[in-house]
Parts: structure tokens; C-alpha cells; sequence
């Protein structure tokens, strides 16, 4: 095959996201008395779950946890090929993303409504799977959001006292 693993990689990485909007419209198709938004955001937080225990087997509970969850959060959507850093203040941490295409695709889907609260529902869900099962009290805020006109994607995450 002649085309580069880069590129190879940016198409299946949309060619992933393509299928989660397939699966919705088959959703909302085959079950007209579902409502669509609970499915996506129960999907995100069982995503978020999965994702946690992923992160849980890398995190050093000794060290600054909230600078850990994000960085793993950043590496995470830099996988996925998501323009996603992370910045410090103190005991906290957030996670910025100045482009993300499930931002991109949820408008192109009509769907823009759903992007922050699934976006959410992930993070609730990673960070109370974490808490969970490390027994900490991490917290987290949306404090801006492209679908809501911000500049970025912003999400503080600190360890309440």
C-alpha cells in the first residue's frame, strides 16, 4: 500500500467518527421512542468507564493526579488526531483542545446540541471511575467550548479538599 501510515491514520480516524453518527441515526431509525440524546450520553459514559480503567494502570496515585488524568486525557485525543495540550496552574490542571472534529462533525450532523453534554458525560464518567477506584475526589469544569462560540474546548480538573 502507497499511502503513508499519516494518512492512513486520519482517514480511520474519521472513518471511527463517521461510524458513531451511523450508529446514531440507526438508533433514532429502529427505536423512534428512544430518545437519541440519552443513548449518546450513556454511550459516552460507558466509554468514559472503559476509558478510565485505561488510564488508572498509568497513574501514580503519590503524584499530582489532576496533572496525570490530564495528560492522559491529551495524549489520549492527540491519538485520535485531536489538537488537544495541557496547562498547569498550581494544583490544577485543564485540558485544551483549540480544534476537535467531533466538534466539526456534530455540526456537519445537525447535531452541535450533543457535543458539549456528551463531551461531559465522558469526562463525569472518567473521573468518577477514577475516584472510584483510587478513592480520591477529583473534580472537573467545563469552562469553555467551541459549540457555545469559545475559542477552545477548556476543562479544569483539580482534587476537591
Amino acid at each position: 500500500m502507497d499511502i503513508p501510515v499519516e494518512k492512513r491514520f486520519a482517514v480511520l480516524s474519521q472513518i471511527t467518527r463517521a461510524q458513531h453518527f451511523a450508529w446514531r441515526r440507526a438508533v433514532v431509525e429502529l427505536c423512534p421512542d428512544v430518545d437519541p440524546v440519552a443513548v449518546v450520553d450513556r454511550m459516552w459514559e460507558i466509554t468514559g468507564v472503559d476509558t478510565a480503567r485505561a488510564y488508572i494502570k498509568r497513574l501514580d496515585p503519590s503524584k499530582d493526579l489532576p496533572l496525570q488524568v490530564a495528560r492522559s486525557i491529551a495524549w489520549s485525543s492527540q491519538c485520535m488526531g485531536e489538537d488537544a495540550h495541557v496547562e498547569q496552574d498550581g494544583a490544577e490542571a485543564s485540558v485544551r483542545h483549540d480544534e476537535c472534529p467531533w466538534f466539526d462533525w456534530h455540526k456537519k450532523e445537525g447535531v452541535l446540541a450533543e457535543d458539549r453534554p456528551g463531551c461531559d458525560a465522558w469526562y463525569r464518567s472518567t473521573i468518577d471511575q477514577v475516584n472510584t477506584t483510587l478513592g480520591t475526589q477529583l473534580d472537573f469544569e467545563t469552562v469553555e467550548t467551541l459549540p457555545e462560540g469559545g475559542t477552545c474546548c477548556r476543562r479544569r480538573i483539580w482534587e476537591r479538599s
